[in-house]
């Protein structure tokens, strides 16, 4: 994805002075930050930074307790991801981790089934729908997938459960998509695997932006555009990776030490 401006100068997604409190423990404070068409944003911060709670507010999931959600000009929060779904922005859930038992079209089934509003029974609709089927083989093609199709998901390797969750987000055909470090959990030859392969998928899928949140900062630095560093539920830098890796202060401050490996670092 190469970044390209949008139009009249609009995001088209933008959080706006978000804070969310859990009782007396204010987990955002007066957060804000836009994404642009074409960009490609990664949410880094240490351990109860808030990373996770600011992609539970902005999909849906949570209602901020102060401040604004916006996607494409309208106010989503606390729509829930369902909705948020349907108008284009999605979210990579971990399906494989909730249905374990299902094969890697049914669980696809039903994140497609979910976008045609075919809910009822996705697996009755899968077996006689071939607009159905033929969305669960175009993902799971896209998503390097299709040879795994009647595998169940329990049966994959780490890097194949990480596409899975993945192309569940993409088979619900999003312009934005929200990724929680997506290549958590497997060795670093597929970290970078996956990445490239989610990158390209986006590219043909029209996915106009992605945000993840990431810990590893070596993925960070390569596919960024933007990075937007949180601290104790604070926005401490939205900087373009030049800038936040030539800043030793800001690495101590997000991971806690200055990285040896990155590329930009020397």
């Amino acid at each position: 994805m190469q970044p390209t401006p949008a139009a009249d100068n609009d995001p088209l997604f933008e959080a706006i002075n978000v804070s969310k409190s859990f009782g007396v423990f204010k987990a955002l404070r007066d957060v804000s930050f836009r994404v642009d068409d074409g960009e490609f944003v990664s949410v880094v911060g240490p351990n109860g930074a808030g990373k996770t709670t600011l992609v539970n507010v902005v999909s849906g999931l949570l209602r901020p307790t102060i401040g604004e959600v916006r996607f494409m000009g309208r106010d989503i929060a606390g729509i829930g991801p369902v909705e948020l779904a349907r108008l284009g922005m999605s979210r990579a859930f971990q399906l494989v981790n909730i249905f374990p038992a299902l094969t890697v079209r049914e669980t696809l089934a039903v994140a497609v089934a979910s976008r045609l509003r075919r809910i009822g029974n996705p697996f009755r609709s899968l077996r006689r729908d071939d607009v159905l089927q033929a969305d669960v083989e175009r993902v799971a093609e896209v998503l390097g997938l299709r040879a795994r199709l009647d595998a169940v998901a329990s049966a994959l390797s780490q890097g194949e459960k990480k596409l899975l969750d993945i192309a569940s987000a993409f088979a619900l055909n999003p312009s934005v998509i929200l990724l929680d470090e997506p290549t958590s959990g497997v060795s670093s030859g597929d970290k970078h695997a996956i990445m490239e392969v989610l990158v390209t998928a986006a590219r043909a899928a029209g996915v106009r932006a992605i945000v993840q949140v990431e810990h590893d900062m070596d993925l960070v630095e390569r596919y960024s555009h933007r990075i937007v560093a949180l601290q104790e539920g604070t926005v401490l830098a939205d900087m373009v990776p030049a800038a936040f890796f030539r800043d030793p202060a800001m690495i101590s401050a997000v991971i806690g030490t200055r990285p040896k490996t990155l590329g930009g670092m020397h």
